[in-house]
């Protein structure tokens, strides 16, 4: 588990439409990854 503050490591994974999208995108950028279970959603 990566604590808060943390540094993340590096990943790629699919976008809303399929598209690649990895940390290094956002290379000097802040980033909050948010992460949930599609399953307990409504949509």
């Amino acid at each position: 588990m990566i604590k808060a503050g943390k540094k993340a490591p590096e990943f790629k994974l699919p976008d809303q439409d399929a598209a690649p999208v990895s940390l290094k995108d956002f290379s000097g950028k802040k980033v909050i990854l948010f992460f949930y279970p599609k399953a307990n959603t409504g949509g």
